[in-house]
């Protein structure tokens, strides 16, 4: 297995095509929809291969970004030469090469999300020393051809942790475990998720999950958009097709994609504190978060389908509130190995905090973005932060929580409080005014102010909607 390849020079990358008898170099992109994109090339050009690699190619922007003009759509595609990876999915031997966006001045295209999320680690590093490193946690559904059912039928939503035979799909994920780390993607874990669904023409539609490790916010970022992609591309070896959809079935559980933070500083996890207990800055940066909750749901719950989830619930987050262990929680405290701490074992990224809002529809970078930012603003106005970190605690408990704020509970309302917090994602430059306030547009064209009424009014046209987006994202 190859794993990421990180070239330094672009010689490198034309030794290695001539080595391994590589035929085709793919410029690979993640645009506004956190989809990777493929522009290919022979690679048996050498000039031509040196050529590609050194000035990359100019595309059609405005059909990536809506951010960007049509009068104004030529953008330029620049090879990232540290981030590549043999593609195991081509029948041809193919080269995968990370790109950024360029402008047309050769300088990192202002609203290209990776470049966003760029200048947001910078402004949390510069104003507090303190970098934030990511763990994601993505949910999906397999879904079997019709009529191919599962020999062991069992109870819905029974499916967390389920061993083969009863599951259908471990050797798939287990699959996918091994082709993400063929591409350089390191694993925490893969499971069956709670969800399970038998339709009436045996149709299975299981539930799983892939955790990654802890890495930097662009990094993770990256590995959603090429996880997604591995996970399609395993299925359709198998013929099983895959849902990123947060929500497939109202009375079923939701598809979420938990993002579990650590912060570091000189090197140091200061999540928690040097008595074991959460410390003073994990504090401030969760109650930064509480305060922006509403207005990131913009760019981590990017569509109607995204608050279906929260309506329906299935240990879904609705309140915007914090605690230890507490899944109904908008930000949780897992468990840090305390038994393990008390000995001394404490450290790495053990200890985080997981915001459980976004979905797999989330564009990354725009979502870590705006999270580094609320991290910032909680860690600049301490007062402010620690104030609503304690007022949104709640202990670890079963009941709903009271007297709580809920999340947006439609696109519509994301927006709104996207337009109002927009000084907190515009100051310094850092999200272009422009794309806010597409994202504003954007989210109210879906005109969904009233889905929750039609959750119980109209159920015929939600399930047209649920089916709209199940292979969204």
């Amino acid at each position: 297995m190859q794993g990421m390849l990180r070239f330094s020079e672009k010689e490198e990358i034309v030794k290695f095509v001539s080595e391994n008898g590589v035929k085709i170099l793919n410029l690979c992109h993640i645009p506004e929809d956190g989809r990777l994109k493929t522009l290919s090339f022979s690679a048996t050009d050498k000039e031509r291969l040196c050529d590609v690699l050194e000035l990359g190619e100019r595309v059609d922007g405005s059909s990536l970004l809506s951010f960007i003009e049509p009068g104004k759509s030529d953008i330029y595609l620049m090879p990232r030469l540290d981030k590549a990876f043999v593609n195991p999915f081509s029948k041809l031997p193919t080269l995968n090469v990370l790109c950024d966006y360029l402008d047309e001045n050769g300088k990192p295209l202002d609203v290209a999300p990776k470049n966003v999320l760029v200048r947001a680690e910078e402004k949390l590093h510069s104003s507090s020393g303190i970098a934030l490193k990511a763990l994601a946690e993505l949910e999906f559904y397999l879904i079997s051809a019709g009529g191919v059912g599962t020999p062991f039928p069992a109870m819905s939503d029974t499916n967390y942790h389920e061993s083969a035979p009863f599951t259908m799909f471990e050797d798939l994920r287990n699959e996918v475990l091994d082709s993400l780390a063929a591409v350089g993607i390191p694993t925490k874990y893969g499971h069956a998720e709670v969800g399970r669904i038998v339709g009436e023409n045996g149709q299975v539609m299981e539930q799983h999950e892939v955790e990654f490790t802890p890495q930097s916010l662009a990094d993770m970022a990256d590995t959603v958009a090429i996880a997604k992609w591995v996970i399609r591309n395993v299925c359709v070896k198998y013929g099983v097709s895959v849902s990123f959809s947060p929500k497939i079935s109202l009375e079923h559980a939701g598809s979420g994609m938990h993002i579990h933070l650590c912060g570091v500083k000189n090197g140091k996890n200061i999540v928690a504190g040097s008595d074991g207990e959460l410390s003073v800055e994990a504090r401030k940066m969760i109650g930064g978060i509480l305060r922006f909750a509403p207005s990131l749901a913009a760019f981590g719950n990017p569509t109607p389908v995204s608050y279906l989830r929260f309506i329906a619930r299935k240990e879904s987050p609705m309140h915007i509130c914090w605690g230890a262990r507490n899944r109904l929680a908008l930000i949780r405290i897992p468990l840090w190995w305390d038994f393990k701490s008390k000995a001394g074992k404490r450290g790495g990224c053990r200890e985080t905090f997981e915001y459980r809002a976004p979905d797999a529809f989330a564009n990354a970078h725009l979502l870590f973005g705006g999270l580094a930012l609320a991290a910032e603003y909680g860690l600049r106005n301490s007062n402010e932060s620690l104030k609503a970190a304690e007022d949104l605690h709640v202990e670890a408990a079963a009941t709903e929580p009271k007297g709580l704020k809920v999340l947006p509970c439609s696109c519509s309302e994301s927006a709104g409080n996207l337009e109002s917090d927009k000084g907190l994602y515009e100051a310094d430059g850092v999200f272009p005014k422009r794309l806010v306030d597409k994202t504003v547009d954007r989210l109210r064209a879906y005109k969904d102010r009233s889905l929750r009424k039609m959750v119980t009014e109209k159920p015929e046209e939600i399930e047209k909607l649920i089916e709209q987006f199940l292979h969204y994202g």
